[in-house]
């Protein structure tokens, strides 16, 4: 993650400047810190950083409903949310208990679940400890906003995206699914989902870079959002990367 190592060079600047016979070595280790963390923490740099994620595959359009969805997800039998976290406060509804990424995966996957009134909606997350799952989380948050309970499949034992992908062939056979996730994840998610042998239409979701035509001022902003951004994207490459060197790839 970006931030602990940009926290770790600049720790590690601070403590060779202690140090006579280094402190050349930790100027330039201080600097190296504080450099990366302004990249990192920028807007341009940061859009730069995800697009290429969040580019690949296009946002499933309007579902207008005097309008026939596209033929491609009309196909889909199975809509299925991939997990995002969320936090164990009880007084909250579920809605609010939900991570900002993990309810717009949600929200997405319940208004493609509305075009497609026959298909079941399946959502994904373990626990921790006694706490509640986050598959069943989701599953109170999706009822919500409108789903019947009976057309919810979760599954609770999937640690991260590969266990997803094999628990839901298991469910859904050779049945299509519309596979959910946030936009940066989704190229990473695709590639699973494929190796596990699911027909998945990739519905991509969350989408963190929304650049405005033309160059900005704030382009050149350091903001705490420009560094989540680039946070993920940087996990989502390694990720990758950790795939290729795993013949996943």
């Amino acid at each position: 993650m970006p931030l602990p190592v940009c926290l770790l060079l600049m720790f590690a600047g601070l403590w060779l400047l202690g140090k006579r016979p280094h402190r050349k070595s930790g100027r330039r280790l201080l600097a190296a810190g504080v450099i990366l963390l302004l990249l990192v923490s920028n807007n341009l740099v940061s859009t730069w950083l995800i697009l290429p994620l969040e580019g690949s595959y296009p946002a499933m359009t309007e579902l207008a409903s005097d309008q026939a969805p596209p033929t491609a997800l009309v196909r889909c039998r199975y809509v299925v949310v991939l997990g995002g976290g969320h936090g164990d406060m009880e007084a909250l509804p579920a809605v609010s208990k939900l991570s900002p990424f993990a309810l717009a995966r949600l929200t997405e996957g319940v208004r493609l679940l509305r075009a497609l009134p026959d298909a079941r909606l399946i959502v994904s997350g373990p626990g921790i400890d006694d706490h509640p799952t986050h598959a069943s989380v989701l599953a109170a948050a999706a009822v919500s906003l409108g789903v019947a309970s009976e057309r919810i499949i979760r599954i609770e034992t999937a640690r991260d995206t590969e266990d997803e992908s094999q628990a839901v062939r298991q469910i859904v056979g050779d049945a299509p699914v519309a596979l959910v996730t946030s936009a940066w994840h989704m190229p990473r998610a695709a590639v699973l989902f494929q190796q596990a042998g699911v027909d998945a239409l990739p519905c991509p979701a969350d989408f963190l870079a929304k650049p405005v035509p033309g160059w900005h001022a704030s382009d050149f902003n350091c903001e705490p959002d420009a560094l989540n951004r680039s946070t993920y994207a940087v996990r989502e490459y390694i990720g990758r990367v950790w795939l290729w060197l795993r013949a996943k790839a």
